[in-house]
């Protein structure tokens, strides 16, 4: 069942920074992807993977709040 979180929350991530140029929307479901495979990670005993998603994460929501001025 793990493995079936971790497909979707990544296909979710990429979709989302696929779609990213047409709303700031995106971005902000992008850093949600992010949060999402970040959890997989942590929850699949592979920290560095869920440590690198979470900046990620910070990166895109910082973004989307630059996007918003």
């Amino acid at each position: 069942m793990l493995t079936i979180y971790g497909a979707c929350a990544v296909t979710f991530m990429m979709c989302m920074y696929a779609l990213e140029g047409r709303h700031r929307r995106y971005v902000l479901a992008f850093a949600l992807g992010c949060l999402m495979s970040s959890a997989y990670g942590f929850l699949s005993g592979t920290w560095p993977f869920g440590v690198v998603e979470t900046i990620w994460a910070v990166v895109a929501l910082r973004r989307y709040q630059r996007q918003g001025d």
